[in-house]
């Protein structure tokens, strides 16, 4: 099964376009895990027996487990095994580099964290993405108007005087995604309305993973009428600090299922 034949089972099954960042803070443990000495696998455990039958996707975010040492990279082998084999799991790393090493990037994404799909950063050019699209089972989301408050200061910049540079690396991602044989889409923040639009103008085949909904207060309205591709797969919705830290008491994972569920509904009744 293709990462894109995946997800959309995972969206059709769970009537869900929701993805569950797992952004895990270990200073932020709710305060039953803290008496763990390793808190990230149980937390990681609760969150996603709370969220399972409500999720598209699961988004580990690599550098808050690097920040941990060798428990974090212990921890994340082992909640991408806890992780249902039906559920796609993007490994957030924002990898970019180029030759060997994008190979060996893509290598240990893909056949040791077992990851469906990965984050990549674009700016070294082709060479630093094509390592991952050798996978025709998996999928790489590249960054092209992400979701935090600077990044217009490059991605907005015009190109020779003709277009931004997002619309350059949309087009880019298109013909990527063409010569695959991986599936190429694109991560396009839920705060930048504007270019949510322009960029699905591009590139109306392509799949879509979109942060800024939630803790950082992007329009999830305009998230899921920009989001859906011609072939009616969904956009990738992430959530991460408002579904994971909706309590840190005794209620934690009863708090996440909530906060998951009240998202997910919103999406069911905008649809």
């Amino acid at each position: 099964m293709s990462f894109i034949e995946k997800l959309r089972s995972a969206q059709e099954r769970n009537r869900s376009y929701l993805c569950v960042g797992l952004d895990i803070v270990t200073a932020n443990t709710p305060l039953p895990i803290q008496p763990y000495d390793e808190q990230m696998l149980p937390f990681a455990r609760e969150i996603i027996d709370a969220t399972k039958d409500l999720v598209c996707a699961y988004k580990p975010n690599l550098g808050f487990f690097l920040a941990e040492g060798a428990a974090g990279i212990v921890a994340l082998e082992r909640i991408v095994r806890y992780i249902p084999s039906d559920i796609p799991i993007i490994l957030d790393g924002k990898f970019g580099d180029i030759g060997n090493t994008a190979e060996a990037y893509a290598r240990g994404a893909f056949e040791q964290f077992m990851a469906d799909a990965v984050t990549l950063s674009p700016y070294m050019g082709s060479d630093s993405v094509k390592p991952f699209l050798k996978y025709a089972d998996r999928g790489a989301f590249v960054l092209a108007r992400t979701s935090n408050a600077n990044a217009g200061e490059f991605q907005n910049l015009s190109v020779q005087g003709e277009e931004l540079l997002f619309e350059k690396l949309t087009r880019s991602a298109r013909r990527w995604n063409e010569e695959g044989p991986g599936a190429c889409g694109l991560v396009v923040g839920a705060t930048a309305p504007q270019e949510l639009a322009r960029i699905r103008e591009l590139a109306p085949e392509l799949p879509f993973l979109i942060p800024g909904v939630g803790a950082q207060g992007g329009d999830l309205a305009l998230a899921l009428r920009y989001g859906r591709t011609t072939t009616g797969l969904g956009p990738v919705v992430n959530a991460s600090r408002s579904v994971l830290y909706a309590s840190r008491k005794v209620d934690f994972a009863d708090a996440a299922r909530a906060a998951a569920l009240e998202l997910v509904m919103k999406m069911r009744e905008a649809k």
